[in-house]
């Protein structure tokens, strides 16, 4: 199982050199991966409904000057060696299907191949209209084809598209990415339609625990979702074994509440040896990759937070 980190993207640990020693001290700490999340601007007045908290709201300390995610993961890749870059999730609807694709083939082949594009549709609606991005009702449909057309992009020699959203032919692209075929897609969200996009065009399903419409907090309710990603894999054609798991928690240990909503213990809640339990379990049932937001507001503190769950998680795997 890989164990990755979320990196800052915004605020005061976002600063260059804070970002750097952190991003370097968790390659050197052996953690395998760091996640970076994307926002191209936060409008003032949001009306949206915030699908990670209960009440729906922004949350407040997400109101701070932040980076744009693809050009952080390649100041990333530059400062490291071995880590693994996962875009967590990049919004494809914000940014043009073909100069994605390039971008993201980009940082591939100068990152050696350390790239992992974890993709989403979105859900911040203000934010869409902002940046002028197609339109926000239809953003499950322009993500369905600017993947199918990245993908047509990274492995045909001559890729030739023809879309609602975005066409291409008569066209060279290369640099190809070093990855074969392509860098892994991990599908975000917890939805039916994120599942169905999964199956049909992820090589690894990616939700995060803590969505209160589809929540993901103990075993037994991730099984009952693996299982149904598994049944809608095999009705897409594709073989259920080969789908790769993966999986955000967002908060850890026992300031966690010990309960999930189902009555059965919440996930990564309590002592070390019962979040190491949590995580073979995981691991039993399939989940290669798996990244943890470890707090602090400052980089001496996440640190701290990232040397304990080595010191006392990781050697009870």
């Amino acid at each position: 199982m890989l164990i990755g980190f979320n990196a800052p993207t915004a605020g005061l640990l976002a600063a260059p050199e804070h970002l750097t020693r952190l991003v370097v001290a968790g390659e050197a700490l052996g953690f395998d991966y760091a996640t970076l999340s994307d926002h191209v601007v936060i409008p003032v007045d949001i009306q949206a409904k915030y699908p990670y908290s209960a009440t729906g709201e922004f949350p407040a300390g997400s109101r701070v000057e932040r980076h744009e995610q693809l050009i952080e993961v390649a100041f990333l890749a530059a400062k490291t060696t071995r880590l693994r870059l996962v875009t967590s999730v990049m919004v494809v609807p914000h940014r043009p299907a073909v100069l994605t694709a390039k971008m993201l083939s980009t940082i591939d082949v100068l990152s050696g191949g350390r790239l992992t594009v974890g993709i989403g549709v979105g859900w911040l609606k203000e934010e869409f209209e902002a940046i002028g991005a197609p339109g926000f009702a239809q953003r499950g449909k322009v993500t369905d084809e600017y993947i199918k057309a990245f993908i047509e992009l990274w492995t045909k020699e001559r890729p030739r598209f023809a879309g609602e959203y975005v066409s291409f032919d008569n066209i060279d692209f290369s640099h190809k990415p070093v990855q074969k075929p392509h860098p892994p897609i991990w599908v975000g969200g917890e939805s039916g339609p994120a599942l169905r996009r999964t199956a049909r065009l992820g090589d690894a399903w990616y939700p995060i625990g803590t969505n209160p419409a589809n929540p993901l907090d103990s075993l037994a309710r991730f099984k009952t979702q693996v299982a149904r990603l598994h049944k809608l894999t095999a009705e897409a054609g594709r073989d259920p074994k080969a789908m790769g798991l993966a999986f955000r928690c967002t908060a850890l240990g026992e300031k966690v509440p010990p309960k999930a909503g189902d009555g059965e213990r919440r996930l990564f809640s309590g002592k070390p040896a019962e979040i190491a339990a949590d995580m073979r379990a995981l691991r039993d049932m399939g989940v290669g990759s798996l990244d943890f937001g470890f707090g602090g507001a400052t980089v001496e503190a996440m640190l701290d937070e990232m040397q304990q769950f080595k010191k006392e998680v990781l050697p009870l795997l």
